[in-house]
């Protein structure tokens, strides 16, 4: 039994996976925008420069909604408020940036943000310190969701708080943080948010060599947050997190530290939302409260859904594919998006539940399968 636990331990970094792993990365970085610099700008096969951050955004959501397949794949955490982790992140690198404008605000004031400004403040606010430097506001962008996360799980999973009750809390708390930063008296921007951004760490955000250097860090933040997934849930933490996902009380009849697993995932879960949130704001160039929406959330779930909840790869897939459908809908008939986003929910509960990854792996199974009784006439002829 040991030794077949080691097998498939191995088969799960193996030269196969290593290989697609590689081939993915590949194809993300080498074969879609980092082409415009190989081609003259008119040419035809140049990619247009406002497909770059869209493509990012795009990277940005896979990274969302891996983060999310961590805890409710694998965990059977389903928190429908996951976009507040990816909000605060936003925010934390929306602040640096708003620092960097300075002089070359609206208002030309050098200490205050614009809004800060308009709003007749008279000071910075002290959690608005630091964010002048890029070190002090990437370490905000991992405590600040991380340690929400982790004092919010801490309570609920001490509490012993399962199930479609976790839900509605998780749900309620982005709520309540949308809210709150849609006060003018909060400091960050009120309903308007955060935008006009300049630069970031020196380089303009809008030349598309900027643009293409976000894209890259977006693909490399989503390789490196996959492999993070991808050692949890290969793990025997990951073993553990399958076994109270379908039996949490077995689980801890057998000793196991329930709480402790589900707050490690669910901490490491908000982290990687987070950081996509951080990526996704310079890319797409405002961070607002509409971001905390729980609506936001729901369609993170319908994502992770739709690709095949606890899979990781599915998630990506579900990501990429229905933000892909949402753009290409809401530009020709934006009022059908809702009713084919509802539509989605409802064929992946009811028709294929394990979603795209899983109709692959159904259809690749049944190969052998069809194909043995003709094997087996042939050799009684």
């Amino acid at each position: 039994m040991q030794s077949k636990r080691l097998e498939e331990r191995a088969n799960t970094w193996s030269p196969g996976f290593w290989a697609a792993f590689g081939g993915c990365g590949a194809v993300l970085v080498l074969g879609v925008p980092i082409l415009n610099l190989l081609v003259p700008p008119n040419s035809a096969a140049a990619i247009p420069d406002y497909l770059v951050p869209l493509l990012g955004k795009y990277v940005c959501y896979a990274l969302l909604a891996l983060s999310l397949d961590l805890i409710w794949g694998y965990a059977g955490i389903l928190s429908l408020g996951h976009g507040a982790f990816f909000a605060l992140g936003g925010y934390c690198m929306g602040m640096y940036l708003m620092r960097q404008i300075g002089a070359r605000g609206v208002y030309g004031n050098p200490l205050l943000p614009d809004f800060m400004v308009f709003l007749d403040w008279k000071e910075l606010p002290w959690f608005w310190w630091g964010f002048d430097h890029f070190a002090w506001a990437a370490a905000m962008i991992v405590l600040v969701p991380g340690l929400l996360a982790l004092v919010f799980g801490w309570l609920a999973f001490r509490s012993r708080v399962t199930g479609v009750y976790l839900s509605i809390i998780t749900q309620a708390m982005t709520y309540a943080l949308m809210l709150a930063f849609f006060r003018n008296d909060m400091g960050f921007g009120g309903n308007n948010g955060m935008t006009d951004y300049k630069d970031i760490l020196g380089w303009d955000v809008h030349q598309p060599s900027t643009r293409l250097g976000l894209y890259l860090a977006s693909v490399a933040a989503l390789g490196l947050g996959y492999l993070v997934c991808r050692f949890i849930t290969s793990s025997k933490l990951g073993r553990v997190l399958l076994a109270l996902r379908d039996a949490e009380s077995r689980v801890r009849f057998l000793g196991y530290s329930v709480t402790h697993a589900k707050l490690l995932v669910f901490t490491v879960s908000a982290v990687l939302a987070g950081i996509a949130g951080a990526l996704y704001v310079p890319q797409v160039g405002i961070i607002n409260p509409s971001e905390f929406s729980p609506g936001n959330s729901i369609e993170i779930a319908i994502w992770v859904s739709v690709g095949g909840r606890g899979t990781l790869s599915g998630a990506i897939v579900g990501a990429v594919l229905v933000n892909l459908a949402k753009t290409w809908l809401t530009g020709v008939a934006a009022e059908t998006w809702l009713f084919v986003l509802g539509g989605l929910f409802v064929l992946t509960t009811l028709v294929f539940p394990h979603g795209i990854i899983g109709l692959f792996r159904q259809a690749r199974s049944a190969r052998p399968r069809r194909a043995a009784p003709v094997a087996a006439a042939e050799e009684q002829a």
